[in-house]
């Protein structure tokens, strides 16, 4: 018995060619619509506090604005002879400072953005060979709201390898991503009047991008942030408070917290 395949000739290839794509065409613009609803549809408020709202133990998640140089509006002044910016820099400026009981600080404030590690890189090298190598500062002072997390892991790399100091100060941020640059230092200091904060890592939709092979990204990304912990000589158990947190939210690390975690080895008096 001899089977026969229905024949296809060539106006039947381009009417079904023609189905697919017009079908693939409104997946996409299904899909499309429902991320810009998902993303601009009037969203109910937030029962997480706002940043001006201290923190207490149990109480340490709160609505995350990268945009302010400080979490709360009565935060405590700043170290005298230093001023921030009413908003951040779009990328990490670095600048010299001289902090009364610390000495001299390489203050690095603003957003962590592409390119930071290297240019950090060329600057501590101006340094060393411009200046005495007593003359460099010993401790870099972080500002900053967080960015690029890779980034944040190539500048801790950096600075791990200068054997630099790390600190925050009074009234001062470490935000996102920055509390990795945090733990880079040799010496990890931070001020009660400092904040540290951390929060889920923010990855970009990418409606083209296969479920598991984002899935697979990000546990690659979680992957190299602990081991890269772990290189630091900090419990990589910290980042339970950044798995939990939303990226909407931020959550503030805690004394206690900070120093179990050897994210500080000691708290600044």
């Amino acid at each position: 018995m001899r089977l026969s395949l229905p024949r296809f000739d060539r106006f039947d290839v381009r009417r079904w060619l023609r189905v697919v794509l017009l079908v693939q065409v409104g997946i996409a613009v299904v899909m499309i619509a429902g991320d810009w609803l998902g993303r601009y549809r009037p969203q109910p408020p937030s029962a997480v506090p706002e940043m001006t709202t201290p923190v207490a133990p149990g109480d340490q998640r709160r609505r995350f604005d990268p945009a302010r140089p400080t979490p709360r509006r009565d935060a405590p002044a700043l170290p005298p002879g230093i001023e921030l910016p009413s908003n951040y820099p779009d990328r990490l400026t670095f600048e010299r400072e001289e902090v009364e009981g610390i000495g001299s600080v390489l203050l690095l404030n603003g957003a962590i953005a592409p390119g930071d590690a290297d240019r950090l890189e060329t600057y501590l090298a101006g340094l060393t060979e411009g200046d005495a190598p007593e003359k460099a500062p010993a401790t870099i002072a972080l500002s900053s709201p967080g960015g690029e997390v890779s980034e944040a892991l190539a500048i801790g790399r950096v600075l791990r390898e200068a054997e630099k100091n790390t600190v925050i100060l009074p009234g001062m941020a470490c935000m996102s991503a920055c509390p990795y640059i945090l733990a880079s230092g040799q010496e990890r200091r931070v001020s009660p009047d400092g904040y540290v904060g951390m929060h889920q890592h923010y990855y970009d939709e990418n409606l083209y991008m296969p479920a598991y092979f984002a899935v697979e990204e990000i546990q690659r990304g979680q992957g190299r942030t602990m081991e890269y912990l772990i290189d630091m000589g900090v419990d990589p158990g910290v980042m339970i408070y950044s798995l939990t947190t939303p990226p909407e939210d931020i959550y503030i690390l805690l004394p206690e917290e900070l120093l179990d975690s050897q994210l500080a080895t000691a708290m600044l008096e």
